[in-house]
């Protein structure tokens, strides 16, 4: 990816698309260069007049999605890698007919040009998006992944366009910890992608908004990274491989369904990468102006995605402005820069508003992160194993476990086929230095995502073993010196990493499949079988799904004008780190885009100790938060002669079971009238007016109820079926009661 290999300068070029590490290309005749040998690493290159570097001259324009190829050579019809076709020949006379039976002659040229064929090979991979991510499609009918993560979206969505449409600042919010309010400058909003599709929020609900950007999402990420591809790549066909391998993976549609910022973000990867590199070749206003967009928008978008996207941006460009510093290579990328930052200046103020305001609470403690720096890493060999996608296929022998360590977010999984590739494509690729420089960058990022210390298997090993703000980490792992680099101690996620990881892979397995294209081309349908079988992700039966409006127990709320809270049970402020409360129900957060009253709960990426500090304040939520800790004190199941069975017993949702070392002692510890009366005036004063029970069990029966009736609320109504809501109201005096047997 830095420079081209110093010993082709000399020898013809063929009519090839230009490539990352190619200059400036002449067409050659048939049967010279890389056309005769097959051979990526046997690509000539000219060098430019004035000792410049072939990088620098190398031609910007696209590549043709599909071009006509010579049977002797096999290479690329189309001359330096246009986008305009050659001028066909006339066909034969008994010919004409049959051509004019396919339309009409603007017709036909309409499709022969660049914007169609462009169009149709999108066209291709949205389809091979649906189908790899299946039922995900269906769930446009009017479902969401039963997720919070999916919730927080989902309301992203509802609230950029609430302010959108109210003029109001979208990067602060008092609809979530109400009456407090929280910032949102750190939070996954994704406001430009909230902006653009304010129309379909406004039109059809901001779930609807959610699921068509997850149902487009998989094939703009194959045509993304195609765009790459093809610039480094001699036949579109390596180029549509290396998109698939990205687009369609296991670790990217993953993340489509569960975790829709960091898939988006993952968009800006092959961006950049193309962005950088004809900025690279053809250094201009126009190039800088391109790279400084897709760096701003990718600040909008998912500001953890943009520091990879940045990495990427720096690996391609500062080798070349190192080796010979210029102003003329300067300036593009000082335009780009300040581009960029115009662009995405809202979020950063945003932010820096966040931590201005903050004074301090938005800092996270070096404890925290610590201990959740060894909850993200991938094992060994999880990361190159068969994908899990396998089983579906009736192949689950051949899935590994996915082992990792504590926890994970995600699948960052390479898998087999896209491993075995990515090394054949190194060694068909090996006279290429970009080649090593892209096997470099996997090999770097596989060792980051491995976390602080090394999983194989299910043993865990710490070599060079030290104590890091109370954790045990190894010195020997990278991404344990990755998070102390100043900036980047919050980002947290190891695994995450591997993404990054997946731009040079699915590079270098293009490769190889650039080389079958010439050599074996009967290979090919044998690899796209195999790789098939490992694409995509059909979602997680352990999280299911749920409806994306819930109109009957909304129906009173939505009715009520007052802007008056809503208290969603379980209640808690939850996301990143810290956490207040419980883990709330999901459908909660979906329900309050739909009646639009502000929320008791929270989901935010970051929460502010300020803020969780202004809510505990309240005695109402404190209480409360203290109340759903308690357990029965009594299991009906416990065994007189085993203490210890009183693990068994029933606690709220999200809260762990007391061990078998522990006491309960936090058993119904009454709250004074006094108590009472202050918390019953704090909630008239906040002005919470409704509550809405999620989750029945022992806890919630014998001490949140109990509570929420000692506060002012009554009950109002239940929904029908099995997991039925209740519906409680704040009133001065009982409320009448309600006709029917329940909520339908």
């Amino acid at each position: 990816m830095d420079t081209a290999d110093r010993d082709r300068s000399g020898r013809p070029a063929p009519a090839i698309a230009g490539t990352l590490d190619a200059g400036s290309q002449a067409p050659g005749p048939a049967g010279e260069g890389a056309g005769a040998t097959g051979q990526a690493g046997n690509t000539p290159v000219s060098t430019a007049p004035g000792g410049t570097t072939p990088v620098d001259t190398a031609p910007v324009s696209a590549a043709p999605v599909d071009t006509a190829e010579s049977p002797s050579t096999g290479e690329a019809g189309d001359a330096a890698g246009s986008l305009a076709p050659a001028e066909p020949p006339q066909p034969p006379a008994a010919d004409r007919p049959a051509r004019a039976a396919m339309g009409p002659s603007w017709l036909r040229r309409a499709i022969r040009t660049p914007f169609a064929r462009h169009a149709a090979l999108l066209l291709v991979f949205l389809a091979a998006g649906v189908a790899v991510t299946w039922p995900l499609a269906t769930y446009l009918t009017g479902y969401l992944p039963e997720y919070r993560d999916t919730a927080s979206y989902v309301w992203g969505f509802y609230w950029v366009a609430h302010q959108v449409t109210h003029l109001g600042n979208p990067w602060f919010t008092t609809y979530q910890a109400a009456p407090v309010g929280v910032e949102l400058g750190f939070h996954t909003l994704m406001p430009l992608p909230g902006l653009l599709f304010t129309p379909f929020t406004l039109a059809f609900g901001p779930a609807f908004s959610y699921n068509l950007l997850a149902t487009l999402l998989p094939g703009l990420l194959c045509y993304a990274m195609y765009r790459a591809a093809r610039l480094w790549l001699r036949s579109a066909t390596g180029a549509v491989a290396a998109g698939a391998f990205f687009g369609l993976s296991s670790m990217l549609t993953q993340q489509t369904w569960y975790h829709l910022n960091i898939a988006l973000g993952a968009l800006f990867l092959p961006l950049a990468l193309e962005a950088s590199v004809r900025l690279r070749r053809n250094p201009g206003r126009r190039q800088a102006v391109i790279l400084g967009l897709v760096m701003g928008v990718a600040v909008l978008t998912d500001q953890e995605s943009a520091v990879l996207a940045a990495i990427v941006t720096g690996l391609v460009l500062l080798p070349w402005l190192l080796r010979r510093p210029s102003w003329a290579r300067l300036w593009p990328v000082v335009l780009a820069t300040a581009i960029g930052a115009v662009v995405a200046s809202p979020q950063i103020v945003a932010m820096l508003q966040e931590v201005v305001g903050s004074r301090g609470s938005l800092a996270i403690s070096p404890q925290l992160l610590a201990v959740s720096y060894k909850q993200y890493g991938i094992g060994l060999p999880g990361m190159f194993t068969p994908t899990p996608r396998v089983s579906n296929f009736g192949l689950g022998a051949l899935a590994g476990p996915f082992l990792h360590g504590r926890d994970n977010e995600g699948m960052p999984m390479f898998g087999t086929v896209l491993t075995v590739m990515a090394i054949f494509g190194l060694i068909v690729s090996y006279r290429r230095r970009s080649a090593w420089l892209l096997a470099a960058l996997w090999a770097g990022c596989a060792a980051l995502a491995l976390g602080t210390s090394l999983w194989i298997g299910k043993q865990q090993y710490i070599p060079l073993a030290s104590v890091w703000n109370g954790v045990r980490v190894s010195g020997l792992m990278p991404y344990t010196w990755f998070v102390r680099i100043p900036g980047l101690s919050t980002f947290r996620e190891a695994d995450r990493l591997a993404i990054l990881g997946l731009l040079p892979a699915a590079l270098l397995a293009g490769a190889a499949v650039d080389w079958l294209r010439y050599h074996a081309r009967p290979l090919i349908a044998v690899v796209a079988v195999a790789a098939l079988l490992e694409a995509g992700y059909a979602g997680s039966a352990k999280v299911g799904k749920m409806p994306a409006s819930y109109p009957a127990a909304d129906k009173a709320i939505a009715a009520d004008h007052s802007s008056s809270i809503v208290l969603d049970l379980p209640f808690g402020l939850r996301g990143g780190i810290p956490v207040d409360g419980v883990p709330f129900f999901p459908k909660a957060l979906v329900m309050a885009t739909a009646d639009g009253h502000p929320r008791s709960i929270a989901y935010t990426s970051r929460l502010p100790f300020r803020t969780k500090l202004a809510l505990d304040a309240h005695p109402f939520y404190a209480d409360l938060i203290a109340i759903q800790h308690e357990v029965p004190l009594t299991c009906p199941w416990q065994a007189p002669d085993q203490p210890d069975s009183v693990n068994g017993c029933l606690h709220p949702y999200g809260v762990s079971v007391p061990g078998a070392w522990a006491v309960p002692a936090s058993v119904a510890t009454k709250n004074t009238p006094a108590e009472l009366a202050k918390a019953r005036r704090d909630a008239a004063r906040m002005n919470i007016g409704w509550a809405v029970v999620w989750k029945r069990n022992g806890s919630v029966s014998n001490f949140v109820l109990p509570y929420l009736r000692a506060t002012g609320f009554h009950f109002l109504d239940r929904t029908c079926g099995k997991d039925s809501v209740l519906v409680y109201q704040r009133s001065a005096k009982p409320l009448p009661p309600v006709k029917g047997p329940c909520l339908r």
